[in-house]
């Protein structure tokens, strides 16, 4: 058995309800490893401006606790990154090496900041080992050449990259209701996830293309009459009549996916809508400035200013849930992508 195997199956050993009362008491952020924890957040700082931001809308216990999950995923992320023809095995082993540590830090034995901190939150708020190890899958899938051939398979990329993160944070932003309204708002986290996950491949086009990646499903490209190729070999591309209708495609495939994912919101807990609500609406603006700079993503990065960041922190803030009625918001979102009977590429659309 290996390793994964024993955190995957001791992982209930660990739950705050199988615990005394005295060491079921939350941690308070003062008498918590400043040190670990304050290594988080430079990590979430560096690198995560838009999450940055909302994260202050979360009481600070929760906070550090999404700033320990960010940072876990980013630094899998950034391993993974680095790789180049050549070093897929070695990053390979260190990918490994990392998930060890992971399993280590939910049997009770971490190291280093990072887990440190992982293992304070899965304990605490009860995360499940399962969408941890989903992550460290996601991310490994960028160590052999990038391609997928149609949506459904990008779809399973993203969810291992992203809808991961969103059950995690399920657990740390709290679902009040019982097991049933939690699963339900893990459907709708995981959906947000891949809505996130596709904008940023959207938005990351050029940087993709110097690592030689691809993320577009090639079914996608070739109803605009595109290829792989094309994206990875043609600089110009952006000038070219057919990639502006792909690119707007493509937007509103994560339009929609965000559509469908905003009403799980309402099924969080009451402190944490204000900060799930900026991520959602930080995030989709960025398909506003894709659109914005003529849907070029090859030639530079798409961002949001810094006025617009704000903007959505204060929409956050004024943000007011209805009264939580489950019966309204469903069971989570049902998406089915299919064009119509006779239809052109631009009339693809979504059913749900």
């Amino acid at each position: 058995m290996t390793d994964r195997d024993l955190a995957l199956r001791s992982a209930d050993v660990l739950r705050p309800s199988d615990l005394g009362a005295d060491e079921r008491r939350p941690a308070a952020i003062e008498t918590a490893p400043s040190t670990d924890a304050a290594h988080c957040a430079t990590i979430v700082r560096t690198h995560a401006r838009t999450f940055t931001l909302a994260s202050y809308l979360l009481p600070a216990e929760k906070r550090r606790a999404a700033y320990a999950l960010y940072a876990f995923c980013r630094v899998a992320d950034d391993l993974v990154d680095q790789a180049t023809p050549g070093t897929e095995a070695t990053l390979a082993a260190q990918l490994g090496d990392y998930e060890r540590q992971l399993s280590a830090a939910l049997a009770g034995r971490p190291s280093g900041p990072v887990f440190r901190e992982v293992a304070w939150v899965a304990r605490e708020y009860e995360v499940p080992p399962e969408p941890l190890f989903e992550l460290l899958d996601g991310v490994r899938l960028d160590l052999a050449p990038t391609r997928y051939r149609t949506w459904r398979e990008l779809e399973h990329y993203c969810e291992g990259v992203a809808s991961s993160v969103g059950e995690m944070c399920t657990h740390v932003f709290g679902v009040p209701g019982g097991e049933e309204a939690r699963r339900r708002a893990v459907r709708y986290a995981r959906t947000l996830g891949v809505a996130m996950q596709l904008t940023n491949i959207l938005r990351d086009i050029g940087e993709d293309i110097h690592r030689g990646r691809c993320y577009l499903p090639e079914e996608d490209l070739a109803m605009f009459g595109l290829t792989p190729r094309d994206v990875l070999t043609n600089p110009g591309l952006p000038r070219d009549e057919r990639w502006r209708p792909m690119m707007a495609f493509e937007v509103g495939r994560a339009r929609a996916l965000y559509e469908a994912a905003i009403p799980g919101i309402a099924l969080l807990s009451h402190d944490a809508h204000r900060c799930a609500r900026a991520c959602a609406t930080g995030y989709a603006g960025i398909l506003g400035a894709i659109e914005a700079q003529g849907y070029d993503t090859i030639s530079t990065r798409a961002r949001i200013t810094r006025r617009a960041r704000f903007s959505v922190l204060w929409d956050a803030w004024r943000f007011r849930a209805a009264p939580l009625d489950t019966a309204t918001v469903g069971d989570g979102p049902v998406l089915r992508w299919d064009l119509l009977p006779n239809a052109a590429a631009k009339d693809h659309v979504r059913l749900a």
